[in-house]
């Protein structure tokens, strides 16, 4: 079975096998095409992970600022999770620091979604409130409010 074909039918084994050719410099027999899609994917994978824990962080931040009747230790718990989960995906890879404004951007409509459904309220800002700083700083709770 050559390499693309492996690709299509036994991905593990596709990698396993391009794993044995790259340590053996074994490059002319590399399926570039689809080492090059998976490689892309995985830089969209983290960007997607940032993207998502951001959704939720930022949905929990703005429930905490305008729901402040309703602020319990689950959304605390939340915020904290959420942020050492950041952390650790920022430590894990740095590159990611760098586009952290852009994630943001595409997170906040979905955040503001998820905290309309979750709260039945409206008139949330058109753009993110929170600066990259205060999204990543534990201490940091809208309104001064800290648990």
């Amino acid at each position: 079975m050559n390499i693309q074909t492996l690709y299509e039918y036994d991905f593990n084994l596709w990698l396993q096998e391009h794993i044995l050719l790259l340590k053996e410099s074994r490059f002319s027999e590399i399926d570039a095409p689809h080492l090059i899609e998976e490689l892309e994917d995985m830089a969209k994978t983290d960007k997607r992970e940032l993207v998502s824990r951001l959704i939720i962080l930022v949905a929990h931040l703005l429930k905490w600022q305008y729901q402040p009747e309703m602020q319990s230790n689950s959304w605390s718990s939340s915020i904290i999770e959420q942020r050492a989960q950041i952390l650790f995906l920022l430590e894990d890879v740095p590159s990611l620091r760098s586009k952290i404004s852009e994630a943001v951007l595409r997170a906040y409509p979905k955040a503001v979604d998820v905290a309309v459904k979750e709260t039945g309220l409206s008139g949330f800002p058109k753009q993110c409130p929170y600066n990259e700083k205060q999204l990543l700083d534990e201490d940091f709770y809208p309104d001064n409010k800290q648990k």
